[in-house]
């Protein structure tokens, strides 16, 4: 699995930030119990810090028909 809407990024100080954005949907989990936001794919290596893992995984639960 890809890396879907995240990016790294370093800030003035060399603290690494992890972006995303909240607004996309990337369809729903394997499991069909949520909806995929933005995820790594499993754990990728942080950029420019070698041996250093990150895995990430954003979602969000569907919205409920009201009755």
């Amino acid at each position: 699995m890809a890396v879907r809407n995240v990016s790294f990024a370093k800030d003035k100080s060399g603290t690494v930030v992890i972006q995303f954005d909240p607004t996309k949907e990337f369809g729903p989990s394997a499991s069909g119990k949520t909806v995929i936001v933005a995820s790594t794919g499993g754990n990728v290596e942080l950029p420019g810090h070698e041996n250093t893992m990150v895995s990430l995984n954003v979602y969000r639960y569907p919205s409920r028909a009201t009755k």
